[in-house]
């Protein structure tokens, strides 16, 4: 009975790091505007919640590494823009995880510009089925106009003639989205 409750004890020790959750806190200075930024990794379901808190210019953002799309919920303007994740830019759920274990972000304040940069425009139609991007869009947009958008070379930004807003996660990936939805 002894080994039962001791194998017992050293199977939960070796498997609670592997499900759990795993949060770091960094206070930022996003867009020229204050805020706290914190990062949380889901390891049993391979999903990335990022919480930038800045007042009415608060987002929320998950990135969900099983669908293979991101989501990022724009309080001031009360909508949410869905996009296909870029693998090549942005980091993988094993460094982001390892980033957040490690605590190396735990800190930071501003420094250099990330270093990596994704471009998305917005289409002004609005999503009319979430459930194709995963339960974790779902439970974050449901009831709330959502848009998709897609990924642009730089090159193309050269065209556009609105307005874009930026984005920077964790210093590590700025993300901007062009369109009208992000203009009003």
């Amino acid at each position: 009975m002894k080994f039962t409750i001791v194998f017992a004890g050293l199977v939960g020790m070796f498997l609670t790091p592997a499900l759990a959750n795993y949060n770091i806190n960094v206070n930022n200075n996003n867009s020229g505007e204050s805020g706290q930024q914190s990062v949380s990794v889901n390891n049993e379901h391979n999903v990335v919640n990022v919480d930038n808190n800045n007042g009415w210019n608060s987002w929320n953002s998950i990135w969900d590494y099983k669908s293979g799309f991101a989501v990022t919920r724009l309080f001031n303007k009360k909508s949410c823009i869905v996009h296909k994740m870029n693998k090549a830019v942005m980091p993988s759920f094993q460094a982001l995880d390892t980033l957040v274990k490690e605590k190396k972000l735990q800190g930071k304040g501003l420094g250099e510009p990330p270093s990596k940069s994704l471009i998305y425009t917005v289409n002004p139609d609005k999503v009319n089925n979430l459930d194709q991007f995963g339960k974790f869009i779902v439970a974050m947009c449901k009831g709330i106009p959502t848009y998709m958008a897609e990924e642009i070379q730089e090159a193309s930004l050269i065209l556009y003639v609105g307005k874009c807003l930026s984005i920077d996660i964790l210093w590590i990936l700025n993300i901007s989205f062009c369109g009208v939805t992000v203009e009003n």
